[in-house]
């Protein structure tokens, strides 16, 4: 029985997004325990994961455009076979360091490397029938979800039995499995143009000149941020609610509800958003995910956190979709690549400001404030977002005058 090359490309590139998040999350999460191994010293044991962290976002987010318009140009496929050989030697690179500065150069590659799991977004939404693009993208996010569980367990034990170097070695050998796969088995009928020029300056330009295209992405900053304002401070909020004794164990655990509740509701939401529009899941999920990220203030227990935070996952899972699925409908197919470059960039922004945001408001007030402040700026930029992007009418970024047929209503 002959499989149809979508569902062919889909399911490869499911495996593959997996396989690329976990070696993510296999080795970078456990960098400042690597540090300690390469010897900084405990007082300068913080600045220099913040920087490693820090880096990797900040020269990610300046690329990602470029990387997506070489997509648009050369074919989406092409560049996730350029990013997955790129990020394999970098990990192999990372498990070779003798000190904190070659330590860091690897991140800056880390950082030039980029592009995988973006780059198959692209392809899947330049390459699926259009009835199936909701589903699609959001069977994407599960595998990006279930490796952002998987990778920090097994990369914990990894490192744990046989050291972080090794833990960077298999995440090497991993995300070149994950390429292998995608240069096997998916092909890329709608291909690129050959005549995309790659100004990064012009895409920015016409980006901010589509209104609707423009909040789509700066909710993506604001989510990222959001959530990267507050995991920081979780584990000690954790240990207030139920003493030091086993927090780390319980953050853990509570960090993994929000990847669980991206399994299960990112398909569901793609179906839904395919039926009903995307409009009409995007700004009510994003406005639901700002009550409850408050609504963590309030928790009295462990488990009523884990609730809360398991509810508050299945919101933004439904953002992030609904986010996904909105720049296919805004862009045109070959500006496709250039707009997942510019959200990548987004999200890397959100990722670099979060900490810095969550770190000065911890700084001047108890975690509880901090989780009412985002939570705050979430509903506020929902209702922003929601009154700003009301039209009947949006025109196609990369096409000048058809309309497209698929924007909600």
């Amino acid at each position: 029985m002959r499989i149809e090359p979508w569902k062919r490309n889909l399911w490869v590139l499911w495996g593959a997004v997996l396989i690329a998040s976990s070696s993510y999350t296999l080795s970078v999460p456990f960098l400042p325990l690597y540090l300690m191994e390469l010897g900084v010293p405990e007082t300068q044991l913080e600045l220099w994961a913040a920087v490693s962290f820090s880096i990797t976002f900040l020269i990610g987010a300046l690329l990602a455009p470029y990387w997506g318009a070489r997509a648009d140009r050369e074919g989406r496929r092409r560049m996730i076979i350029r990013a997955g050989l790129s990020l394999a030697v970098v990990y192999f690179l990372g498990g070779l360091v003798q000190n904190e500065w070659m330590l860091l150069g690897v991140r800056v590659l880390h950082g030039i490397a980029s592009g995988f799991i973006p780059g198959a977004f692209a392809l899947v939404s330049t390459n699926m029938p259009e009835e199936k693009m909701g589903y699609s993208l959001g069977l994407l996010q599960t595998a990006g979800a279930t490796g952002g569980i998987l990778g920090p367990l097994f990369g914990g034990m990894l490192s744990h039995a046989f050291g972080i170097r090794l833990a960077f070695f298999c995440a090497g050998w991993i995300i070149l499995l994950a390429t292998l796969l995608v240069w096997k088995f998916v092909t890329e009928e709608k291909k690129g143009t050959g005549k995309a020029k790659g100004n990064i300056w012009a895409d920015v330009r016409r980006a901010w000149t589509h209104r609707q295209l423009l909040y789509v992405l700066s909710i993506t900053l604001v989510v990222q941020m959001s959530v990267m304002a507050i995991e920081p401070l979780l584990t000690l909020y954790i240990a207030d609610l139920q003493g030091a004794e086993g927090a780390a164990l319980a953050a853990g655990f509570v960090f993994s509800v929000g990847g669980v509740a991206t399994i299960l509701a990112a398909p569901v939401f793609g179906r839904i958003g395919q039926k009903i529009g995307y409009r009409r899941i995007l700004f009510p999920a994003l406005f639901l995910a700002g009550v409850l990220t408050a609504a963590q203030m309030w928790t009295d227990g462990i488990w009523t956190l884990t609730v809360v935070r398991f509810v508050t996952g299945l919101s933004i899972a439904g953002v992030m979709l609904a986010v996904n699925a909105s720049i296919v409908e805004h862009t045109d197919a070959q500006f496709r690549g250039r707009a997942f470059g510019l959200s990548t960039s987004a999200n890397h922004l959100g990722l670099m400001i979060g900490p810095l945001f969550g770190g000065v408001l911890g700084g001047v007030l108890p975690i509880q404030g901090v989780f009412l402040i985002t939570g705050v700026v979430l509903c506020g930029w929902a209702v922003f977002a929601a009154v700003r992007t009301r039209t009947k009418y949006v025109p196609v970024l990369g096409h000048s005058s058809t309309p497209n047929p698929n924007l909600p209503s």
